[in-house]
């Protein structure tokens, strides 16, 4: 048995060749405490980036198809970013598993989020080299099943007034429009509802406490919207 079975069943993938695990899980001190030419996992990791790029980007790409490149972009940089992928490997207990130098342990090498990182996608550009791509593609969606399963929108929620109207100007020289519909309740507790209109088409309507907090509301609705096959019925006149 693999002296890392434990995490090759928490990974859902066990190696053909177990010295590309090993070398996965081996921390740069090693070579630099030696002071001895000893490989580490910066290579693999290189490569195992690149990996990763490719199939979120794919994913994303396939499943998020009324988005262009600037929404996409920001998304698949809020899945690899250091956070998300050391959380990645904590759920792995990669940090237990490690090969690293005595002092790296000692200052808390094993819980640094940086070489977590760095590990997490090492491991990956080892599963590359000793399978394929298919092969690769199945065990990081898998990893990623909850995270993609959280995804609901893109952009992110910075700015989506913003990030709407880029993507319905680049089909259209119109801007979106924001009709306010109704402002309801006592002044310490306001309700406002507000629709975002394009080209005499309702795309979408949101709740909030302000009219701007409405605003932002519809317009993440219509780019959820507009994700899926745009059927809608004419703009109803708000005239009365």
């Amino acid at each position: 048995m693999s002296e890392f079975a434990s995490f090759e069943g928490n990974l859902g993938y066990f190696f053909k060749d177990p010295s590309l695990l090993r070398l996965a899980l081996t921390h740069p001190s090693v070579a630099h405490d030696q002071l001895l030419n000893v490989q580490h996992n910066q290579r693999l990791e290189f490569l195992g980036d690149s990996v990763l790029q490719l199939v979120l980007t794919g994913e994303l790409y396939q499943r998020f198809t009324g988005f262009g490149e600037g929404p996409l972009t920001k998304a698949r940089a809020q899945l690899v970013n250091r956070k998300t992928l050391a959380d990645q490997a904590s759920k792995l207990e990669i940090g237990r598993h490690l090969i690293m130098s005595r002092g790296e342990e000692m200052s808390g090498g094993r819980l640094r989020p940086s070489g977590l990182a760095d590990a997490f996608e090492a491991v990956l550009g080892g599963v590359y080299l000793d399978s394929d791509f298919s092969t690769v593609r199945g065990v990081i969606l898998h990893l990623f099943r909850d995270i993609f399963g959280e995804l609901q929108v893109i952009p992110s929620l910075q700015n989506p007034k913003g990030e709407l109207q880029e993507l319905l100007q680049a089909t259209a020289t119109e801007a979106p429009q924001y009709r306010l519909d109704s402002a309801t309740g006592p002044d310490h507790d306001r309700e406002f509802i507000c629709t975002v209109v394009h080209e005499n088409r309702a795309l979408g309507t949101g709740r909030g406490k302000s009219k701007k907090e409405a605003e932002s509301a519809a317009a993440v609705e219509a780019l959820l919207q507009l994700q899926k096959p745009l059927v809608e019925a004419p703009l109803e006149s708000n005239q009365k």
